[in-house]
């Protein structure tokens, strides 16, 4: 059953008092104005019996679990689980784009005890298994505005950003007008659905790969034309897509997301630029992704003294998850499976939201007599 504290602390003294002995400036006396948790043991109460010996008051564990993440405190015991309850996470997360379905590619090592956790090197030494938090944050004032566990590999934190970003509108009815991310969310894919689907401006470098380093000309010596659809070569000659005919024309997006635009042959092969440009095949040919329009717009936005600012202000979110590792002491976890990554993520989250929000607003001055 429900447990629920009932004795004042003072009974169990003679002469010590706990609310004597913090100090007025305290970092708890500042985090517990912004703690309520009135409604916790209402929400709570559907998950007790109604016989049996009382439990911890839950409102009291939830403070206990604040206090120490706020202080880094890592000392906690926990019951020791068999490894059944982390095989059936695992099975439960296969098809999740956030874990097991977040890229097909089979993992070099599994973990037996934990195995929706992913070998990485993403600290540029050894690797070892772990869980990847994701944060979208206020870049004003560094306020954690949601978090999202995922594997540790791009394409799930890409999705963690998806998921966070939808959730913060539909809950809090936030519609960001930019984002500010590293080079990892700049594909193409997720650039046209922050442009075309959400209407967010991405302070976000592209990733590109077509810069040729064999000192023939790159895709970004062409230029696009775009009320034409066609590219000019350094020359001034064109390149179209659609040049080849097929008996049956060809309306849908090709299967890999690229279009490709072609040179007359006859052009190439009379051209004195030829050598630097295509010179082992006949003619030279572009590639453009379908989404290539939202990739544009995050060029432009690159060149602007806006792109300047968001990447000094995403600083911040660094910021955060070095404090998460050495002030909170969070550099590796003490549960397993995604319900556990998600539970420990979340309280670190809260607790330096409450840390953040202590000093923006200081707790007022006590009057004096």
């Amino acid at each position: 059953m429900m447990g629920e504290r009932r004795v004042d602390q003072s009974a169990l003294f003679y002469e010590f008092s706990l609310e004597r002995h913090v100090p007025a400036d305290h970092l708890l006396r500042a985090i517990d104005r912004f703690v309520e948790l009135n409604g916790l043991r209402a929400h709570l109460a559907p998950f007790y019996s109604a016989i049996g010996r009382p439990s911890i008051d839950p409102e009291l564990l939830i403070r206990m679990l604040l206090v120490g993440y706020c202080f880094g405190i890592r000392s906690e015991r926990r019951l020791c689980e068999a490894a059944s309850r982390a095989i059936d996470e695992y099975l439960a997360v296969l098809d999740d784009a956030a874990f097991g379905g977040a890229t097909p590619v089979t993992p070099k090592f599994i973990s037996p005890a934990d195995p929706a956790s992913r070998w990485t090197g993403a600290n540029k030494g050894l690797a070892f298994f772990a869980y990847a938090t994701n944060y979208l944050i206020d870049l004003d004032h560094a306020i954690i505005v949601d978090v999202e566990p995922s594997t540790a590999v791009r394409q799930a934190e890409v999705t963690a950003a998806r998921t966070m970003i939808e959730r913060a509108r539909d809950h809090h009815d936030l519609w960001p007008a930019r984002l500010a991310a590293d080079t990892a969310y700049g594909s193409a894919e997720m650039l046209d659905w922050l442009v075309h689907d959400q209407g967010i401006e991405p302070h976000i470098p592209v990733i590109d790969k077509a810069e040729r380093i064999d000192g023939t000309f790159s895709r970004s010596d062409f230029a696009y034309d775009h009320a034409q659809d066609l590219y000019r070569c350094p020359t001034g000659k064109t390149l179209v897509h659609g040049r080849r005919v097929f008996s049956t024309p060809r309306t849908q997006a090709p299967p890999d997301d690229t279009l490709r635009y072609r040179a007359s042959t006859a052009d190439c092969r009379a051209c004195a630029l030829k050598p630097r440009c295509c010179p082992n095949t006949p003619m030279r040919k572009v590639t453009r992704s379908i989404h290539e329009g939202a990739r544009d717009f995050a060029r432009d936005i690159a060149k602007t003294d806006a792109y300047v600012v968001s990447r000094r202000e995403r600083k911040k979110v660094e910021m955060l998850f070095a404090h998460l590792k050495r002030i909170l002491k969070l550099d590796r976890l003490r549960l397993r499976g995604p319900n556990g990554a998600k539970d420990e993520f979340l309280l670190a989250a809260t607790a330096q939201n409450l840390r953040k929000l202590a000093k923006l607003i200081p707790p007022p001055t006590p009057a004096t007599a």
